[in-house]
């Protein structure tokens, strides 16, 4: 049965791309028929991350207009296989995601994917709503900070109450928590909440813990999907995230600080 999972966060800048990026590429790995969908019109970077912008010639809004259809606006992915990118608009405005066609399209596409991954806006306009609506499982991706925390504690409630199983009174959306860009030195001189923290605040399940890693913005760059890069704390950090997402147990890796050998502390190297 096809799934619909929501990468969403309160606040901006907290890596919902990367994730979105990171999970369809993860479910497609593991054989999953996956496709990922830009919802954030008028911005659309999910194409230079996936590294396929070069080849976007119709969009979500096209679709949803009848301008195209699905099979001309699907990008396959060259890499791996069962992988699609979705791009979306970067001229029109949200307000182009009719609740009537997006419907439509997602339907349609629970009829071809395993997984479809919608990688929201952040906060709580149209947009973001909008990806949040249709979401049978939700990816609340947030940075240990107290204003991102507090953001995703109401983007919690909108899930409570304005998805489309809120509203047809069916099962809750399953929830759960990606804590990124957490970096436990931080964490140890009090400039960072603590995983702790964060759980107790949002009582979400905890899915992964994605360190602070230059190799995140190293892939972006590049158009690779930071999963792909498994010498990276980052990238296998995100493959332990979808394993446990599709039911395995893995141990939670990178969450204490790295004790630094007698030369490093004599010559000062981090």
């Amino acid at each position: 049965m096809s799934k619909v999972i929501t990468i969403t966060s309160g606040k901006g800048g907290v890596g919902k791309t990367t994730t979105s990026a990171a999970f369809a590429t993860g479910l497609a790995q593991r054989g999953n028929k996956t496709v990922v969908i830009d919802f954030d019109v008028g911005l659309r970077n999910l194409d230079l991350i996936m590294g396929v912008e070069r080849r976007v010639v119709f969009d979500f809004i096209n679709v949803i207009n009848g301008d195209a259809n699905l099979n001309q606006a699907l990008i396959k992915d060259k890499r791996v296989d069962n992988l699609y990118i979705f791009p979306t608009s970067q001229t029109r405005d949200k307000d182009a995601l009719s609740k009537e066609g997006v419907a439509r399209v997602i339907n349609e596409l629970r009829d071809n994917f395993d997984y479809i991954i919608c990688d929201s806006p952040a906060g709580i306009e149209h947009g973001a709503l909008t990806a949040l609506y249709h979401a049978d499982a939700a990816i609340i991706v947030t940075n240990p900070e107290v204003s991102s925390v507090r953001d995703s504690d109401r983007i919690l409630g909108m899930l409570a109450s304005k998805s489309r199983r809120a509203e047809e009174n069916e099962a809750p959306v399953d929830e759960y928590l990606l804590l990124t860009r957490y970096s436990p030195e931080r964490v140890e001189r009090g400039e960072m909440l603590s995983i702790e923290d964060v759980q107790e605040i949002l009582s979400v399940p905890l899915i992964g813990v994605i360190p602070e890693s230059e190799a995140v913005l190293k892939a972006s760059n590049t158009g690779m999907p930071v999963i792909l890069d498994t010498e990276s704390t980052a990238g296998i950090a995100y493959g332990d995230a979808v394993a446990r997402f599709l039911g395995e147990q893995r141990e939670m890796r990178f969450l204490k600080a790295q004790k630094k050998s007698l030369l490093r502390t004599l010559f000062g190297k981090a």
